[in-house]
């Protein structure tokens, strides 16, 4: 079958039980588009053609003796280059961690294996997954399939080109500060920043702060669904230091088909959080502007909503000088947690020196103290809206840029840059809360249609809340059926 990236992750696991298609014809298929098409998008750092074609072949033979199931079975997939893949290398995008090979898998890829996706390599991420957008020294830049001249964002831009360009039905992200988010907005995808400790983080635990957590890309909410499903094992763990509560009895997916739920009250801001941030980030960033085109992205959202019968009302998301001096504290003093030899600094990307020379100059208790006041923040974020069930703003503040806009004019200049691209997204990762990511905005901007997403924000533990409102907008503004010009 010449077609086969057409299917869903959901459609591709049901022709493998059916028997209408071997798994080694899917991954071959996307191998095959992987090094074509996939080179053109910048969407991996390591193919695994070898090994995606035993464990194929393994799962044809389980398949055909009827011991495997699943709504993933034979699903091809891929690995972000920041998870720990055993016998791997596992680069995190720097020149001076490329060919690094874990010893140890992340527990995340266990469960995908359970879940019998199949990985056909690593794909690309920025240095560190530093940067909201994903072009790694001495590699080819990710770029949106939408327009190849622009950046499929960050830092999970590889798998989001991946599979908004066909080559993958679902891939796993990570979002310490919108990288799952900013991409699905920039490519036109679903993409679901979890709560934290919903998906395990271990052996390595994660970041201390719990910024980042792991998370599912897909063209459809029932294939982020599934994905998700995969990803937290149907269960939450108890070993990790961030508990929420239990998934739902009948999983992720089962909430995305099981049919519009009650309806919600829904607060909209379209406004930044923040006024001027030269004095917080530095003398390039200048007032927050949100485009217009992502603004009514937002704002026609809001408008389906209401005419479901959900009740939207605007809201207030402000945040405080101290909250955002905070996060951007704790984001310099993570950019260290990747080790380097002195010998090794100048060869790191110039926004990662800047970031991690600032993170030098955190004394110990400034850092405890940026860590008590993103709680304390948390706290009134959460406070302001516990009369929500979810707040809708725009992904992102502007619509897709183009690869090297953000570094053209220097790392102090490039970060200023992704702040004001990103106002909304990191509140998400302070207060722990999950969020959805939708495609529901296509803009025709210089004759290009080009995808603008909004993004849901929920409170801790209902993830399942969002993916009900994201399958119910779905099925009123569908967007599967859209696809980019490199198809």
């Amino acid at each position: 079958m010449s077609d086969l990236h057409e299917l869903t992750a959901l459609e591709t696991a049901e022709a493998i039980r059916r028997g209408d298609v071997r798994v080694l014809d899917v991954v071959d298929h996307a191998l095959t588009r992987a090094e074509t098409l996939g080179a053109r998008l910048g969407a991996f750092a390591v193919l695994t053609p070898d090994v995606a074609r035993d464990a194929a072949a393994a799962l044809d033979g389980a398949v055909a003796r009827g011991e495997v199931s699943g709504p993933l079975v034979g699903v091809p997939t891929a690995i972000k280059d920041l998870t720990m893949t055993a016998g791997v290398p596992t680069g995190r995008g720097s020149v001076v961690t490329r060919g690094w090979v874990p010893e140890h898998d992340d527990d995340l890829v266990g469960l995908l294996r359970a879940a019998g996706t199949v990985s056909i390599g690593k794909t690309a991420v920025p240095e560190f997954g530093l940067p909201c957008y994903t072009e790694p020294a001495g590699a080819p830049p990710a770029v949106t399939p939408w327009d190849v001249s622009r950046s499929a964002g960050g830092s999970s831009g590889g798998a989001a080109a991946a599979v908004a360009g066909g080559v993958l039905p679902v891939a796993q992200g990570s979002d310490g500060g919108g990288s799952i988010r900013i991409p699905a907005s920039v490519c036109g995808l679903v993409g679901i920043k979890t709560t934290r400790g919903r998906i395990p983080a271990g052996p390595a635990g994660g970041d201390p702060a719990g910024l980042s957590v792991p998370g599912p890309l897909a063209r459809t909410v029932a294939d982020a669904a599934a994905l998700l499903d995969a990803l937290c094992g149907g269960r939450s763990w108890p070993g990790e230091p961030f508990v929420p509560a239990p998934p739902p009895g009948g999983g992720y997916l089962g909430v995305a088909r099981g049919g519009p739920g009650p309806r919600r009250r829904i607060g909209l801001s379209t406004a930044p959080p923040y006024g001027d941030l030269s004095a917080l980030v530095g003398p390039a960033a200048g007032p927050a502007v949100v485009d217009p085109v992502c603004a009514a992205a937002a704002e026609d959202t809001a408008a389906v909503l209401a005419s479901l019968g959900h009740v939207v009302e605007p809201v207030d998301l402000r945040l405080s000088d101290e909250a955002v001096a905070a996060f951007v504290t704790l984001w310099a003093v993570l950019a260290l947690a990747d080790p380097a030899a002195p010998d090794d600094e100048e060869r790191l990307q110039p926004l990662t020196r800047l970031l991690r020379a600032r993170g030098r100059e955190v004394g110990p208790m400034t850092a405890l103290g940026a860590l008590h006041t993103v709680q304390v923040e948390t706290r009134r974020i959460v406070a302001a809206r516990a009369h929500l069930d979810a707040v809708l703003t725009p992904s992102v503040a502007l619509p897709p840029r183009p690869v090297g806009w953000f570094s053209a004019d220097g790392p102090e200049t490039d970060f200023a840059r992704q702040v004001a691209f990103t106002p909304w997204t990191a509140i998400a990762n302070m207060t722990g809360e999950p969020a959805i990511g939708l495609p529901t905005g296509w803009p025709v901007l210089g004759g290009t249609t080009l995808p603008v997403g909004v993004t849901l924000r929920g409170r801790r533990g209902e993830e399942d809340l969002l993916v009900a409102l994201g399958a119910e907008l779905e099925a009123a503004r569908p967007w599967a059926h859209r696809r980019p010009p490199v198809w």
